[in-house]
């Protein structure tokens, strides 16, 4: 019942998508994948009509099976994490009803069971929560409007990996900012276990330009098939849990 590896898009937005494809339908893509799309938009401080859409916030992660915040700069540490693991929990839940689907029926799932049972499952889902293996891929907006907000993004990201590495499972984490300078999506930090050397990458961010926020999931779609097909190359005859806890 366990899953592998929960695998996780963690998008940061200020803004609306104004250029490429649909963001939800790459989302719902991406959770066909079994990775999930959790999205974080930042409010601007009194201009809030002219922020980021609750909409798109929402249909995004609603098709990528994911969490949605809409929240001011200051809450932004806070609800990533709560964000990240929100959403482990939902997705091992989503494991579990189907497991329960296919042990008691169609039409069954944790809340259908007696109180003392569902407690017993939400005991188990828990210590899934504490012990499955995590690959967050974050997505940062840059577009021009973020400038002044990627501190705040970089303090949060390390309060993340300080929060998740407190757990007993394998975490790794890759940034990816967009736009980039010719794609949609450019590769600023390399999967790592830590994220608290993400102090020298944020300097070198360079914001502007258009937020192609569905072409820069797709990228992020690329990233973890690369990924993916990295590991089979190097790990021959391992199985991705293997690899992921050596």
């Amino acid at each position: 019942m366990k899953p592998s590896t929960l695998k996780q898009i963690l998008l940061i937005t200020d803004g609306c998508s104004n250029r490429g494809e649909d963001p939800a339908a790459v989302a719902a893509l991406a959770y066909a994948q079994h990775i999930t799309v959790n999205v974080i938009g930042i409010l601007e401080e009194g201009h809030a009509e002219h922020s980021v859409s609750l909409e798109e916030v929402e249909n995004i992660a609603k098709a990528g099976g994911g969490v949605s915040q809409l929240i001011y700069k200051q809450a932004l540490t806070e609800t990533v994490q709560m964000v990240t693991k929100q959403a482990m929990t939902q997705t091992i839940e989503g494991v579990v009803n189907q497991e329960l689907k296919q042990i008691l029926g169609p039409g069954n799932t944790l809340d259908d069971l007696p109180p003392d049972k569902r407690g017993d499952v939400l005991e188990v889902v828990e210590d899934i929560s504490e012990t499955a293996n995590l690959e967050v891929l974050i997505l940062v907006d840059t577009s021009a409007s973020m400038h002044h907000k990627l501190q705040v993004v970089k303090e949060a990201l390390i309060d993340l990996s300080i929060s998740m590495n407190a757990r007993l499972g394998n975490n790794k984490f890759a940034i990816f900012g967009f736009p980039g300078k010719r794609e949609a999506a450019v590769k600023v930090m390399d999967w790592t276990e830590r994220l608290e050397n993400v102090s020298s990458v944020f300097p070198k961010l360079a914001t502007g330009g258009v937020t192609p926020t569905g072409p820069a999931l797709r990228e992020a779609l690329h990233e973890f098939s690369r990924q993916t097909l990295g590991k089979r190359s190097a790990n021959d005859g391992m199985t991705e849990y293997e690899e992921f806890g050596s």
